[in-house]
């Protein structure tokens, strides 16, 4: 573990007292270069504007994190750490490690960061028992990426309802569900408060062979890395790809400009259902036992800021979650950011929203389903045993 200390002048801060000020202990596993140097940056303008709080922050490798972080948050818990949005962050927060910041949601005392005006959206996966467990800072979405050339030359419009999508054709699991049963739903199946073999899980399948069966996809697309999928998509042998927006440099390495690569939202399937979206997010926390609160909850507010957002997303080439955060120009950057704004909620990807042990089962179930749909009752049999094993 690498420690890098940053240190200013002890000032008192305008409006707060001696007894608020103090070091503001941070773990994070924030090394690769793009949020190294966004962090870099926001810690450096917190200390600019909050000169009566001296930083210490505490860098991890991403394995070494993900290893270290329940025993740190025990044994010696940091004052804010990183994490994720959504289940990811239940497990920490139902073993009481993780503090109820709902407080600078609602603003009861705080100097506001806009959390309740433009940061709404992202409220529903932050949100655990009726209270708020951190904030979120930057997100990406995932949607329908086609070739323009290919939709005009076939005389396709863009979907905008499942019968034409299907005529178009394209699919995952987490999007199924999300537009069959709902946001609720969904996270309730990767809680595993649902079986698997629930009517309403069968569905969302029924829906999935309306792609599978009729050979929609490429052929060997299961044993395919997703930047295996790519080439097909430039050499024009696949018209739509269901992706996160990383995916738009590698479509453009290939020779793919904005004339010829598009972007869709995934269309309705339940007519009326509210439409979440599949927007993997990236968060920060005050642990339960920080020394330093008040501090902490004005770096969260700090974070949450439209300014501060729109400054480290431009680093990072994300998304700000708040709402008043403008991006650059750049038509896939900016479909998705009116998308998210106007989402009802955030899903995190099943393997994010899932436990690891269910999710991996979970990934090989829909890999086989995709493969052999006739053996769907036997997938979701055996998904159904791993669920009552892995939550029990």
């Amino acid at each position: 573990m690498k420690k890098i200390i940053a240190t200013l002048t002890a000032i008192l801060a305008m409006g707060f007292s001696s007894s608020f000020a103090g070091t503001l202990v941070i773990n994070t596993d924030l090394t690769d270069p793009a949020p190294k140097a966004a962090f870099e940056w926001a810690f450096n303008k917190f200390q600019e504007e909050n000169p009566d709080v001296t930083i210490e922050v505490n860098n991890f490798d991403h394995e070494g994190y993900k290893q270290a972080i329940r025993n740190f948050l025990t044994t010696s818990p940091p004052d804010v750490f990183n994490w994720y949005a959504g289940n990811r962050m239940l497990p920490f927060v139902r073993a009481g490690l993780v503090e109820d910041v709902s407080d600078i949601w609602s603003d009861t005392g705080w100097v506001d960061g806009n959390l309740t005006e433009g940061m709404s959206h992202a409220k529903k996966p932050m949100t655990i028992g009726g209270k708020q467990w951190g904030i979120p800072y930057t997100y990406y979405q995932w949607g329908v990426y086609y070739r323009k050339d290919i939709f005009d030359a076939n005389g396709i419009s863009v979907p905008t309802t499942w019968d034409e999508f299907v005529a178009a054709t394209a699919g995952v699991f987490d999007y199924l569900n999300l537009r069959t049963n709902g946001y609720e739903f969904h996270m309730a199946l990767t809680k595993g408060e649902i079986p698997y073999t629930d009517p309403r899980v069968h569905a969302v399948f029924d829906k999935w062979d309306e792609l599978v069966k009729p050979g929609y996809f490429l052929e060997n697309h299961a044993s395919l890395a997703w930047q295996e999928a790519i080439p097909p998509m430039i050499n024009g042998e696949a018209a739509m790809y269901v992706m996160g927006n990383f995916s738009v440099a590698l479509f453009k390495e290939g020779g793919l400009t904005n004339d010829n690569l598009g972007f869709f939202q995934f269309p309705e399937i339940t007519p009326g259902l509210p439409m979440a979206e599949e927007a993997p997010t990236d968060t920060m926390h005050i642990a339960s036992g920080a020394k330093n609160k008040t501090d902490a909850k004005r770096f969260l507010i700090f974070l949450s800021r439209a300014d501060v957002q729109e400054e480290m997303n431009k680093t990072l080439g994300q998304l700000p979650v708040n709402s008043g955060s403008k991006v650059d120009p750049d038509p896939f950057l900016e479909a998705g950011l009116n998308m998210l704004n106007n989402a009802y909620a955030m899903a995190q990807f099943y393997d994010r929203d899932a436990p690891a042990e269910m999710a991996s089962e979970g990934m090989k179930g829909f890999q086989e389903y995709m493969v052999n749909p006739d053996r769907r009752d036997k997938i979701l049999e055996r998904l159904e045993k791993v669920r009552q094993r892995v939550y029990k």
